[in-house]
């Protein structure tokens, strides 16, 4: 037979049974385990949400969200109070472009808006002489002078011819001092008497250039003419109009234009 030898048996310190030394690393484990256990017994079960707050600290947050809810419904309102102009015109201020100004575009409009027409001063009623034929004075000389002035302001010239002893001429004097008579003669005609009840021959000439047809004339001969000195009607040829207000203003009228 083969002899197994023996080792021999350590003695020391060291040489600890197994479970003793098993049971000293695990003891402060249990001794936590007993401890946590106590607590548990002490405290009582907990039946609150993990990750939720406790009720208390659920009324302090909604207390202090109530407290803070004023302060910010005050400032809201301040700020509202402070900006009316910007509440009040939301579509304005959407419709605004940062630094765009709405001046050019009312530049644009006020520029863009119609012009008055310019009107022009009526000129002054022209001078209307008065009754009666001045045999001294220089026909040719008054005639150049309507013409000139009929240049100017686009009036027609009448030329009178006619005699202080005649009795037409004299009620056709009376028609055109009338007011309204007098008001178309100062609108639109440059008046002048030549006198031709005289001894005259310059101022007869002036008649027959004017009238050239001859024969007999029957005062007053009434001659409407232009500013180049046309003849545009002539009474000898025509007629006189009846010498009353409505007869002589519908023939000034006619021949106005």
């Amino acid at each position: 037979m083969t002899s197994r030898m023996l080792r021999p048996v350590r003695t020391g310190r060291h040489a600890q049974p197994r479970s003793a030394s098993f049971l000293k690393a695990r003891l402060p484990l249990v001794t936590a385990a007993v401890v946590a256990a106590g607590l548990c017994a002490a405290c009582g079960a907990s039946t609150q949400t993990v990750g939720s707050a406790s009720p208390a600290s659920a009324g302090r947050s909604t207390q202090a969200t109530d407290l803070a809810t004023p302060s910010a419904s005050a400032s809201a309102s301040a700020s509202t109070e402070a900006s009316p102009s910007a509440s009040a015109s939301p579509s304005a201020s959407a419709g605004t472009t940062p630094g765009s100004s709405p001046t050019p575009s009312l530049a644009r409009s006020s520029s863009a808006a119609p012009k008055p027409a310019r009107t022009s001063a009526a000129p002054a009623p022209a001078r209307i002489p008065g009754p009666g034929y001045d045999s001294s004075a220089d026909a040719q000389k008054l005639i150049d002078a309507a013409l000139s002035a009929a240049k100017a302001d686009g009036r027609m010239v009448l030329l009178d011819f006619g005699a202080n002893w005649c009795g037409n001429c004299k009620a056709a004097d009376k028609v055109f001092a009338q007011s309204q008579t007098a008001a178309i003669l100062g609108a639109s005609y440059h008046l002048v008497k030549i006198d031709i009840g005289g001894n005259s021959s310059a101022n007869s000439a002036l008649l027959r250039k004017y009238s050239p047809s001859g024969g007999s004339y029957k005062m007053p001969v009434l001659i409407v003419v232009d500013s180049s000195g046309k003849v545009r009607t002539d009474t000898h040829a025509t007629g006189n109009p009846a010498l009353t207000a409505e007869g002589i203003n519908a023939f000034l009228r006619k021949w106005a234009s």
